[in-house]
């Protein structure tokens, strides 16, 4: 029987997050041996039994690992003496922060092969092959991964989730050795949210609704947001609005802001400059609207509408409100 596949939990209010569900969905596809869970701190139990919703039924947790603000090494020292364990040889995390930081740290423990942003995965014996975006999102690569340990960070929205099976896992503890001192010597000592819209999180978002420098003016940018608001949407911005201070940096989509992959993304008043594109290429659908006809924006999008958009936003959420009773 081929070796088993680890995914490692990430989540909150003790529920998995997209992430990891997402990787759930690429250890199947890997084929081979079972998929097994791992999951650490406080909420280790409830993460546990959510595995058993999408028919993981075998759990490994470290409930005591110490508080949740361990450092990354820590944390890394514990899935590979998991992964030792059970004898698995591939482990796969969500493309998470916290994600693609552990699997950098756990290849270096573990002597792995590495890839992150990984947008497709199969098996071919003993090696996996992955692709992944480079250069920024303006080409893809194709990289084969040998053993005999392979880690992989899968790009967020990549890969659907998988459905529900409910069960009840086999939950083991494990309880790996002691970790060098030096391990324990950085600290998280705050939390700082971010400052985000008043709809879903900018990452986990089904839609997403961008503004940028053809909004004109902070005030302007109202007509985004509400449009945002008709949709069930979160809100983005490019980066010449964040640079600008018309809202805070956490809204940025692009290279040096957030990655999203929405079922749909809609640019307004954004020229499409490559540095924005990098963050949003992968969306199922993107929508343009800009007054300027050759803007870059338009060879990207699936559906484009050159216009004044102080005139198509107001009209447009009018009408998505009426269509939706809201």
């Amino acid at each position: 029987m081929s070796a088993p596949i680890l995914v490692v939990a990430e989540g909150s209010d003790g529920r998995l997050g997209g992430p990891t569900l997402e990787s759930i969905s690429v250890a199947r596809t890997l084929g081979g041996g079972p998929v097994i869970g791992f999951a650490t701190g406080r909420a280790a139990n409830e993460l546990a039994s959510d595995f058993g919703r999408f028919g993981v039924d075998r759990v490994l947790i470290v409930p005591n690992l110490g508080s949740d603000a361990v450092p990354v090494g820590v944390h890394a020292n514990a899935v590979a003496f998991a992964a030792d364990h059970v004898g698995a040889d591939t482990v796969l995390f969500g493309g998470s922060i916290f994600g693609r930081d552990l699997a950098g740290h756990l290849a270096v423990r573990w002597n792995a092969a590495v890839a992150t942003g990984v947008i497709d995965a199969r098996r071919d014996g003993a090696i996996v092959e992955v692709r992944r975006p480079v250069f920024g999102g303006r080409a893809t690569e194709t990289r084969r991964l040998e053993g005999p340990h392979v880690v992989l960070a899968i790009r967020l929205h990549a890969f659907a989730a998988p459905s529900e099976d409910p069960g009840t896992p086999l939950v083991d503890v494990v309880v790996p050795p002691p970790v060098l001192p030096a391990l324990l010597a950085p600290r998280r000592t705050s939390v700082e949210p971010s400052t985000a819209g008043a709809g879903p999180s900018l990452g986990d978002a089904s839609i997403v609704v961008s503004g940028g420098r053809g909004v004109r003016a902070a005030e302007n940018f109202q007509l985004v947001e509400e449009l945002a608001a008709s949709l069930g949407a979160a809100v983005g911005a490019s980066r010449a609005v964040t640079d600008a201070g018309w809202r805070p940096s956490s809204f940025q989509v692009g290279q040096t802001g957030r990655s999203v992959s929405p079922q749909l993304y809609v640019a307004v008043g954004i020229s499409g400059a490559i540095q924005h594109l990098v963050g949003m290429l992968s969306s199922r659908v993107i929508v343009a609207i800009n007054s300027d006809p050759s803007a870059p924006i338009f060879r990207v999008a699936d559906y484009g509408i050159v216009g004044d958009l102080f005139q198509i936003l107001p009209a447009l959420t009018a009408e998505i409100r009426r269509v939706r009773g809201s």
